[in-house]
Order: C-alpha cells, then structure tokens, then sequence
C-alpha cells in the first residue's frame, strides 16, 4: 500500500516512519530544516520500541513527484488545513483516502469539500511524539495508537487500512461511532493542550497539584458538557477514566501546543478552546475555564502567526 505524509512532524514522521520501517511505501512531505535534514540524513525516529532510520530518497516538499497514493496521512496544524487540502491533487485518485490524524474535531468534512477526488476520513491520533531536532521525531513512550473510520459506513476500505497499519505494530482500531471516537480524545486534548501550555507545566507537576488538577478536570468536563450538548455519545464517566489514563503517562510528559508555544509557532487554539467558546455561546453552555484558556494564549498565537507571515 503506498502512503504520503502530509505534515511529516511528530505524528506524521511517527507514524509514517513505523510504515516505512516495515516495508511499505511512504513519501514524506516537509519543509525548511526539518526536510532539508530528512533530504540529507534520512527520517530519524527515536522510539520507545528502538531507535531507528528511514534513508533519504522520499521526502520532498512537494507531492509530484510522489504521484498516486492509497493512503494520505494528513497530520499539519489545524491552521494550514485549507493550504495543505489544496496541494494533495497529485496524489488523489478516485480510490484514494485522506486519513485525517489531526487535532480538533470536523476536520475531515473540511477536507472532504477541498479535495477534488477522493474520500477523507476522520481520525485520532494517540501518540507523545515531537521533533526535537531536524530530521528527528521523538516519542519517548505512552500510546501508539489511531482511531478512524470513514464518515459513510457503507465504506469498507477501513478495514484494510486498519490491517496494514496493524502489521507494523500500530495499534488501529476503526471507530463504529466516529463522532464520539473524535469528541473522546477532543475533551482530553483541549484540556491538556491549553492547561500544559498555559501553565508551562508537565502533566506530573499537574497531577500532583490539587488546584491545578481541579483545573484540568474543569476544563474537560466543560468540553464533556458541550458534546453531550451535541447529543454525541461520548462513554459515562469519561472524566474520572481520562485520569486514570494519565496516572500511567510520563509524568514529564507536555502537549504539542506547549512545544509549539515554548518554540514560537502558532498554536491550534481556534482549534480547541475557541470551538468550545463558539459551541457553548450557540448551546448556552458556559466554558469559563476554557475562556481563561483562551484569553492567556491568544497573544502568543497571534504573535506568532504573524510573524510567520499569515
């Protein structure tokens, strides 16, 4: 099966990376230090599993030289979705799927409607990995795993996907209720994301705060609030299981949005916390954590976004 990685940072070099690794066919696209160190070094991926190396050859930073693809793993920043939708042409056949792997919620219908060819599906990424360098991707433990499924149930190309991701030790699993498998991992990540990057705290230092951990859990009930307000069937007592779900994470482990805020980027909060502020004002559900979030990371994210040229 032949793969394109578009946005080949922590999750698409991670996960693109364990393809390559068992044989399957992967093009990376990439821009700036990070391809340019790919293009000279290979793809590096520090693993929990064992360290190893994909060689130079299929990274490039556009895709035509990649042609025809069965799967695209769309892993970039909730903010260049609309840029990157519009280069994936030349890859895109009729048969061709769009595995959306990225944060937020509602990304594949997006997708779906800029793409001239193809199908895109919803997806959530569970993995801790970073570029901690050009050219290299970290993931120093905890999960490895995908959730996805087509939007259309009749669609059975899932499960072939799933079974090719499975034989390289990715653990995937297709969604039977794809709303709530994205909602599931949405409350968390919103939370996560905005208290790790506002505080500058890992989850340990969270955790092991009482205030700060009355905190968190504020900020997913109130995510938990606006999806039940959606009538999405997100699982009873998803709050107290997310936290026994962290206790067996790293505890200096931090969010990609506190990487991307510590290493000046631009971060996804229109993503998180703005769609839950823009959901609770149409359903009436107050998110006043969620509206601190917000207020004390919007600077940064316009600072940034400014500067790299938006």
């Amino acid at each position: 099966m032949k793969f394109v990685v578009v946005g080949s940072g922590g999750v698409g070099g991670f996960f693109g990376g364990k393809l390559a690794q068992h044989g399957e066919e992967v093009w990376f696209l990439a821009r700036g230090r990070h391809l340019a160190a790919m293009q000279r070094e290979g793809l590096r991926v520090a693993a929990a599993d064992g360290a190893f190396t994909i060689p130079p050859g299929r990274m490039a930073d556009t895709l035509s030289a990649a042609g025809p693809a069965d799967v695209i793993l769309f892993c970039v920043k909730t903010y260049d979705t609309e840029s990157a939708a519009a280069l994936l042409a030349p890859v895109l056949t009729d048969q061709s799927v769009v595995l959306c792997l990225q944060n937020g919620i509602n990304n594949e219908e997006k997708i779906e409607r800029l793409i001239p060819r193809g199908t895109a599906y919803g997806g959530a990424a569970y993995v801790y990995a970073t570029v901690t360098e050009p050219g290299v991707v970290t993931q120093p433990g905890g999960p490895t795993r995908i959730v996805f499924g087509p939007r259309d149930p009749r669609d059975t190309r899932a499960s072939v996907i799933r079974r090719v991701l499975a034989d390289t030790g990715i653990r995937a699993d297709v969604a039977d209720d794809l709303p709530a498998a994205l909602w599931t991992k949405f409350i968390f990540i919103t939370a996560v994301g905005g208290i790790t990057a506002m505080t500058r705290l890992t989850l340990g230092d969270l955790l092991g705060t009482t205030e700060s951990r009355l905190l968190l859990e504020k900020a997913m009930r109130e995510a938990e609030s606006i999806a039940r307000a959606l009538k999405i069937r997100v699982p009873d007592g998803i709050v107290p299981r997310m936290f026994e779900n962290l206790k067996s994470m790293a505890t200096d482990t931090y969010s990609s949005m506190y990487h991307d805020l510590v290493n000046h980027r631009p971060l996804e909060l229109d993503a998180f916390s703005g769609t839950l502020l823009r959901y609770g004002k149409d359903l009436g559900v107050p998110t006043p954590t969620h509206e601190v979030i917000y207020a004390s990371l919007l600077p940064h994210h316009l600072k940034h976004l400014d500067a790299r040229g938006h």
